[in-house]
């Protein structure tokens, strides 16, 4: 899809050369149009040495078990978005530990998707009925013989077998950034 529109004052965009690129920018006031991106987190929840997975009961990935997720919301924190996606999809409540991947998939929609690994803190997996018609912990040894997708595949091997703890978050930061959500790699000392 091509922006016609301003979206600060409504004029005709015009398509101007930015920096070496073609953008949308508006010959009425300051604004550039940069371009359409979505921001997505996965949730990799491990109980027992079990996964929280879902089924996908609409598509995308209609039929395949994932790990819960879903898009942020405009002026939603990404850890507040996972917290509410887990909740929302399988009833378990579960906290934020740390980043522990990244997938960028450049495309007309440009998507980056951010994997949070996350600490069980209570609830039983029960499918929300909409998003999703199953929900529960499985084993490797179970995830055999489900129709995993294949990003979640990826991830689960991250879950299980990574090495390093990941970006944390940084609860207090050197320079208080109000409104920024910040994750940083833990040094040892």
């Amino acid at each position: 899809m091509k922006a016609n529109y301003c979206l600060a004052c409504g004029h005709a965009l015009e398509t101007r050369d930015i920096d070496g690129t073609d953008r949308r920018a508006c010959p009425s006031c300051s604004f550039v149009f940069w371009g359409d991106y979505s921001i997505g987190v996965g949730a990799l929840v491990v109980k027992d040495d079990k996964v929280l997975l879902v089924r996908r009961a609409q598509e995308p990935g209609k039929g395949f078990w994932t790990n819960p997720g879903g898009y942020c919301e405009q002026l939603e924190p990404l850890e507040e978005t996972i917290v509410r996606e887990v909740q929302e999809e399988t009833a378990v409540l579960a906290k934020v530990k740390s980043v522990v991947a990244l997938r960028d998939q450049p495309r007309s929609i440009h998507n980056l998707y951010v994997a949070f690994a996350m600490e069980y803190v209570e609830g039983e997996p029960s499918p929300d009925g909409m998003e999703v018609d199953g929900a529960g912990f499985f084993s490797l040894a179970e995830m055999e013989n489900m129709n995993v997708a294949g990003l979640t595949r990826w991830l689960i091997d991250i879950a299980l077998n990574g090495q390093g703890h990941g970006l944390v978050v940084d609860k207090d930061p050197i320079v208080p950034l109000d409104g920024h959500g910040l994750f940083r790699v833990v040094t040892r000392a």
